[in-house]
């Protein structure tokens, strides 16, 4: 499945319009916000359709599964929105993970815990808020320049310390980079690490600014934490990229017309069966056209021609506010 879905579900008493955008939706909350009486409409209108009373409007079938049966109910749908809601412990589990990724669904999890096993973008995290008779989804978290507000920013973030969470060739570049600014660069070995990290930065070194720089497509389950510790420590700072082959892509230095379609409006083009995040389609797209040319790209070991000045200068001059290079 690709496209974006609007969805609306109402009955005499409330309704919820809002849109799904990508394969992993995660609606965050605390109790009495609307999530479960959500799921609630949505199932019953799935199980007895217009004579439950609810009116559901999508261009696409919308399921609920839950309990011990997930796995044959799940079995039985496709190309649909599936809603889970809090409570069904295996949307922790790495079996349920690696199933719906051979799945051709959408997926709308309520939980108000973070999901560690799952690769979900912190653009697609959200809170259930009432707006006058209707409820309505808005976004709890959104990317580095909407959450810090810079619209308004006056100043340029100069990082004395570097945290990307791999080792990866998005790492390599910023090292590379960073060598030549005398900027220290670390990576935390996988984004689970990257609070931990960051945690005991802060607590050795008071006045160093840390800049994190990690892949917005998959980082939704680390949100919660590091932005708590962001909102007690100034001196740290978010950039959340779709991924840093997102990077490479939208800065032009691989040429290519089809790259520019599709960067208008990803969301027309991503396949939720073959790409489980964002992230990989990126990865995918860029190994593909830079293919045949000097910039050829690998994941694991970046081609050192992204260093060259003019290239790196292209890539680092997205970063709107932060002073690398």
């Amino acid at each position: 499945m690709k496209g974006k879905y609007g969805i609306i579900v109402q009955n005499k008493r409330i309704g919820y319009s809002f849109e799904i955008r990508r394969n992993l939706t995660v609606i965050r909350g605390d109790s009495a916000t609307g999530k479960t009486t959500l799921v609630d409409m949505i199932k019953e209108y799935y199980e007895n359709g217009a004579g439950s009373g609810v009116r559901l409007q999508c261009e696409k079938e919308c399921a609920v599964i839950s309990g011990r049966s997930w796995k044959y109910e799940l079995a039985e749908i496709n190309d649909s929105i599936v809603f889970i809601d809090e409570g069904n412990e295996f949307i922790f589990t790495d079996e349920f993970a690696d199933i719906i990724q051979k799945t051709d669904n959408y997926y709308v999890i309520v939980t108000r815990e973070s999901i560690p096993s799952l690769p979900y973008s912190v653009k697609e995290i959200y809170g259930i808020r009432k707006s006058g008779k209707y409820g309505t989804i808005k976004q709890t978290y959104n990317e580095f320049y909407h959450m810090y507000n810079l619209e308004n920013f006056n100043h340029k973030v100069k990082p004395d310390i570097i945290i990307t969470e791999d080792s990866n060739s998005g790492y390599q570049f910023f090292k590379s980079v960073s060598d030549e600014s005398d900027i220290r660069c670390i990576s935390a070995n996988g984004k689970s690490n990257i609070f931990s990290n960051v945690l005991s930065i802060v607590s050795k070194q008071k006045t160093d600014n840390v800049l994190i720089v990690a892949d917005g497509a998959a980082f939704g389950a680390e949100m919660e934490k590091i932005i708590r510790l962001i909102k007690y420590n100034k001196m740290v700072t978010l950039y959340l990229p779709e991924s840093f082959e997102w990077l490479i892509l939208s800065s032009g230095v691989v040429d290519d017309s089809e790259i520019r379609e599709i960067l208008l409006s990803p969301i027309e083009f991503i396949e939720s069966r073959k790409y489980f995040s964002w992230e990989r389609f990126f990865t995918a797209l860029l190994v593909e056209k830079s293919n045949k040319t000097y910039l050829k790209y690998s994941k694991k070991k970046l081609n050192s021609s992204y260093l060259n000045d003019k290239i790196s200068y292209e890539i680092l001059s997205l970063m709107k506010f932060i002073e690398i290079k």
